[in-house]
């Protein structure tokens, strides 16, 4: 045998793709350098700081750096898109979310990636859900009794939200749609802006996240009248579920919002496996747990099957909330 054989034939036996059990074994050793999680929105966000907060813990469990890299626009499509198209090694991770599965798809005109294809379901971290709140002055300490006083206010009964086709936006069309009552919305360049009004009374009502409504709550200046979620949150026992206060409709139509991982579609199983069993790892710690309920959020995980299942049940739900909604494709 040549020289040039026998190194051809030594190459072959070593090599991961002629030898799926040393591919095995560099999946089982991931990580030996740096992740890169791709977080899809902009840097100082309650979506950046939940990424960097985790990402700091599994740092901590894989031994390795973990850096965030934002990669912000389109409601989150540039940064996922980015994460859907990267190497299947482990090394690029996106931090998905329910626009970026369920909602974006039944909005965007141009969907650069399928989220039921392109992309390989890890495992939520947290879940959450909006609250219903009113500017302090508004004579309503109940959905009925706002809903009632929309009704007879409809020049006044407008909602805020951080922008067309944001998860509070949704959230109040499908109100209306449920409720009957005439709110028109007023979309702002974010949720921070439209609760600056809607404390100013410039606006009557929004739908907000539990980590930016409970300070508020302790001024006085807003009121919380109920969750947009299947259960009531920890963060905020005494508030009740829409269900709770004679408004069912809600989470059958997927109000439960999630932050969780997610990788390109062609990530190996078994390294999928190992990614999910060190995440589990992260959001089972003390320090992650009290960073989560900190946040406002409820802190969740689920097998990679389940959470694909989860996400193909979520991007239906949402598909029949965009349409109540009227909202057009843009």
């Amino acid at each position: 045998m040549t020289t040039t054989r026998r190194a051809l034939l030594k190459a072959a036996l070593v090599s991961p793709l002629a030898c799926p059990a040393t591919a095995t074994l560099a999946q089982g050793n991931w990580p030996q350098r740096a992740v890169r999680l791709i977080v899809p929105f902009a840097a100082g966000g309650p979506s950046d700081v939940l990424a960097r907060a985790f990402g700091k813990q599994l740092a901590d469990v894989i031994g390795q750096p973990v850096v965030i890299d934002n990669r912000s626009g389109a409601g989150g499509a540039i940064g996922i898109d980015m994460a859907a198209k990267a190497a299947p090694d482990g090394y690029t991770l996106g931090f998905g979310h329910t626009g970026t599965t369920a909602i974006n798809p039944h909005v965007l005109q141009r969907m650069p990636y399928d989220p039921l294809t392109d992309l390989a379901p890890i495992t939520p971290i947290v879940s959450y859900a909006n609250v219903l709140v009113v500017n302090a002055n508004v004579p309503a300490n109940t959905v009925g009794g706002f809903v009632q006083w929309a009704k007879a206010n409809p020049s006044a009964a407008t909602f805020a939200s951080g922008g067309n086709g944001a998860t509070n936006h949704l959230a109040g069309e499908l109100l209306k749609a449920l409720t009957g009552a005439p709110l028109v919305h007023i979309p702002y360049r974010g949720s921070g802006p439209a609760m600056t009004d809607v404390i100013a009374g410039n606006v009557p009502c929004m739908f907000d996240i539990p980590v930016t409504v409970v300070p508020q709550l302790a001024s006085g200046r807003i009121r919380a009248l109920a969750i947009l979620s299947s259960r009531r949150s920890s963060v905020l026992p005494d508030v009740p579920t829409l269900r709770e206060a004679g408004f069912p409709g809600f989470e059958e139509a997927g109000s439960d919002l999630w932050f969780g991982l997610v990788g390109p579609a062609q990530l190996p199983a078994a390294l999928v496996e190992r990614i999910h069993g060190q995440t589990v790892k992260v959001m089972r710690s003390r320090e992650m747990l009290e960073t989560v309920k900190t946040m406002g959020y409820e802190p969740w995980t689920m097998v990679p099957a389940e959470f694909q299942a989860f996400i193909r049940a979520d991007h239906a739900k949402w598909g029949k909330v965009v349409k109540a909604s009227g909202l057009k494709r843009g």
